[in-house]
């Protein structure tokens, strides 16, 4: 059974590099790193795709050409089970996390990600692995300073400064690490190691 990551963001060019698309942009990135550089657009799935091999496993790199909102319609066609499920990797924004920081959970609500949301509906199942990508600008004290709630949308699809892109890089290592460590050593290795660094 092949592994699929999905990089979950908006479409079109003027989203590149925005927060909200930060999923999608460092699953294209660890794809071509990895020599699946060879992305079609399938209709079917709507939705741009790169096939070949992710660290000795059959692998699908889907990145959504739905909304953000709509992101389940993508994979709905993809996996047809459970069992199928388990073995999708979802690449995600969070505003929970202060940039920097990237945790692994499986099998928890959508805690308001509306992508997540939609993923969890079209699969009927929440059990799969999202690693959870940090936007938030931080406190002095590490924790996330997230915008007002009236703010969050013109937040999400505003795009990083120098220094986070910066930051960036980093965090680009530890999700290659993330599933590099996911697909061969499991869920529970995975999680120990990233949820702690």
């Amino acid at each position: 059974m092949n592994w699929i990551i999905a990089g979950l963001g908006n479409p079109g060019s003027e989203y590149v590099g925005s927060r909200h698309n930060v999923g999608r942009d460092i699953a294209r990135a660890i794809a071509e790193k990895e020599g699946m550089d060879v992305w079609k657009q399938d209709k079917k799935l709507c939705a741009e795709v790169a096939k070949g091999e992710l660290f000795g496993k059959k692998a699908v790199v889907v990145l959504p050409d739905t909304y953000m909102n709509d992101s389940g319609s993508a994979l709905a066609s993809l996996i047809k089970s459970k069992k199928a499920a388990e073995q999708l990797i979802v690449l995600q924004d969070e505003l929970d996390l202060p940039i920097g920081a990237v945790r692994i959970s499986f099998g928890s609500g959508a805690g308001g990600h509306r992508g997540i949301a939609s993923i969890q509906t079209a699969l009927k199942t929440q059990d799969f692995v999202r690693i959870r990508i940090g936007i938030s600008p931080a406190t002095p004290a590490g924790k996330p300073r997230k915008p007002d709630s009236e703010k969050v949308v013109d937040f999400v699809l505003g795009t990083f400064s120098p220094a986070e892109k910066e930051k960036l890089k980093k965090v680009r290592e530890t999700v290659h690490d993330a599933i590099e460590l996911l697909i061969k050593e499991g869920r529970g290795k995975a999680m120990t190691e990233i949820n702690s660094r």
